[in-house]
């Protein structure tokens, strides 16, 4: 199937579509940074949590969902379409921050870091994927590096801003309404304004053709785990 004549790689062609990816990776950042101050204080002061157990079930729960969302997130692109594994990560976080409002246990509120784990590893790893895809193969480093920096910029002025409503108004609900509008602006503008980046892949790959047969599953693990050193 041919490429769309209108299709463009390059970051001046594809500008508006690269922003507005850079703008939703920055509330995917946002909802991570309103866990990392306030929930960890929920934990101590609401539940009754000890150190070691609040930060052990806290960092596990997160990490271990992301680490596998990241690694099924590429494959699932790749069968489904960009767009809608980014749909699907948001999903996946929508519910988070009213799970974090109404929690009666320290249990939800594991359960919700764990849904914010799968949605930020669906979500961030497909804005990610998509930049590259428009801007094409001399801007990838600029697009991973822009990626990185609205996520992680808006991970820490969350983080200052909720500490500032909490010192206020207290660890719930005032903080996490941040975290409300935050996914309910990311799965808006991901359904009605991001457009699938397939086409700008067969674009490039009609250019440049493939380099080389793709790898299986276990291939790729042992090359980026073990093998290339570079990696």
């Amino acid at each position: 199937m041919a490429a769309a004549p209108s299709v463009e790689l390059g970051l001046r062609a594809n500008w508006r579509q690269f922003s507005l990816l850079v703008l939703i990776n920055a509330f995917v950042g946002g909802m991570v940074g309103i866990e990392r101050t306030v929930v960890p204080l929920i934990g101590s002061e609401q539940f009754r949590r000890a150190s070691t157990t609040l930060v052990t079930s806290f960092i596990v729960s997160f990490g271990v969902v992301k680490a596998c969302a990241n690694l099924v997130s590429g494959k699932l692109a790749d069968r489904w379409g960009r767009k809608r594994v980014l749909v699907l990560g948001w999903l996946f976080g929508l519910p988070v921050p009213f799970m974090i409002i109404a929690a009666p246990s320290w249990e939800w509120i594991v359960a919700a870091n764990a849904l914010l784990g799968v949605s930020q590893g669906f979500a961030w790893s497909m804005t990610v994927i998509m930049k590259i895809d428009l801007v094409g193969p001399k801007s990838r480093g600029l697009a991973i590096g822009l990626n990185e920096f609205a996520g992680y910029l808006a991970l820490g002025l969350t983080a200052l801003a909720t500490g500032y409503i909490a010192a206020s108004y207290g660890l719930r609900p005032a903080p996490i309404y941040l975290g409300v509008a935050y996914a309910l602006a990311g799965t808006a503008l991901s359904i009605l304004l991001v457009r699938d980046t397939r086409t700008h892949v067969e674009l490039e790959t009609e250019r440049h053709g493939a380099e080389a047969p793709p790898l299986r599953f276990a291939e790729v693990f042992a090359l980026t785990s073990f093998r290339d050193r570079n990696l």
